[in-house]
């Protein structure tokens, strides 16, 4: 493998446009969450609204790291808490026939170092994943016309985005069946119906690993977990099918995840600021730097719901300055997800906090 790149301010290029492009989103957060609050009598996040599993569990440094991967979190050999939670992308809680992209928010507790200015009172790092290598979107402009159009839909009745994800779902079967895929197509609804315990999610965008820069995965690596690697899981007629098919995995059985970095060697093949643009993973393989252990566990109860799911907010920005969130798709959140955060913690009169240890 080629050399990895040496992270520089260089590497990012912000538009003049930017403050309005996030003004745009921040808008249509607010329209999906007023939206949501009027359906549910309670405020729920402006994306990835519903989750489908709440797990606790421990992640391990890998020993013997090289001096490039041996970088911020995974700069010396170290045991952490950890929190993830399962969802799904829609900013309203879908019957799970409905199937879209899947996400997985991990939150790490007790990490010490040098903080991001956002998040110098709290000592957690957050990663937040979904299940494609590429986000769909090159940046916060071209995001923005993909949100404008969750907006319009997200009081649509459940009835007809069944039917449009069933129609989806056979497209994208069919796209697949002669060895490609489309994004767009699974992003609106034609996800193939699979476990999402079999899934590998990753940053999509970058940050920075240390001295260096990265895109992330959390990959399974548990016989248990890769046996559901595109498994397929009927949830028709299961509104919650995938929350019930999590709660009966952890009943009986642990998870095992590899934590896993993909090093920015080639600026050119591995844009920072085009966040649609997939890393090859022949100039630069995904490489374990950790591991994630989860024991067998209630993965959905009313505690870890007030807890985990209500009382938690998961953000590139809460963490190390060693893991500075890089790109347009990045600093779009960082204006962004404060404000979706802030406005379910006042509309349900549950603070949101930075968690010091596992309730």
């Amino acid at each position: 493998m080629p050399d990895p790149v040496r992270y520089s301010p260089d590497l990012e290029r912000p538009t003049p446009d930017e403050a309005e492009v996030q003004a745009g989103m921040i808008a249509q957060f607010e329209k999906i969450q007023g939206i949501t609050l009027k359906d549910y009598g309670r405020a729920v996040r402006g994306v990835h609204a519903k989750a489908h599993g709440l797990l606790t569990g421990r992640l391990t440094v890998l020993p013997g790291l090289p001096p490039a991967l041996a970088q911020g979190l995974c700069a010396a050999p170290g045991s952490y808490d950890a929190v993830l939670r399962f969802s799904t992308n829609p900013g309203d809680i879908l019957d799970d026939s409905v199937s879209t992209p899947r996400g997985l928010a991990l939150k790490i507790l007790g990490v010490a170092g040098a903080r991001l200015e956002d998040a110098t009172d709290a000592t957690t790092q957050d990663f937040v994943m979904a299940n494609a290598p590429a986000f769909t979107a090159p940046d916060g402009k071209a995001f923005l016309k993909s949100l404008k159009l969750l907006a319009a839909t997200t009081d649509t009745p459940q009835v007809f985005k069944k039917a449009f994800s069933g129609l989806l779902r056979g497209v994208e079967a069919a796209l697949e069946a002669v060895g490609t895929k489309s994004p767009t197509v699974i992003s609106l609804g034609g996800h193939p119906e699979t476990h999402i315990l079999g899934e590998t999610f990753y940053s999509q965008v970058p940050l920075r690993w240390g001295d260096y820069v990265a895109k992330i995965a959390v990959a399974p690596v548990a016989p248990d977990l890769t046996a559901l690697t595109g498994a397929s899981l009927d949830v028709n007629g299961r509104p919650d099918g995938l929350r019930e098919a999590v709660s009966a995995f952890f009943e009986t059985r642990g998870g095992i995840w590899d934590l896993r970095v993909q090093l920015l060697t080639d600026p050119a093949t591995m844009p920072v600021e085009d966040a649609s643009v997939p890393w090859p993973e022949t100039e630069s393989p995904y490489v374990a730097v950790a591991r994630i252990e989860v024991p067998p566990q209630a993965s959905w109860d009313a505690e870890k719901v007030r807890s985990l799911d209500e009382g938690l907010a998961f953000n590139p920005w809460h963490g190390l300055a060693a893991h500075r969130p890089l790109g347009s798709i990045m600093r779009a959140r960082r204006a962004v997800y404060p404000r979706s955060a802030g406005f379910r913690a006042a509309q349900n009169g549950c603070p949101i906090h930075e968690p010091r240890r596992l309730p």
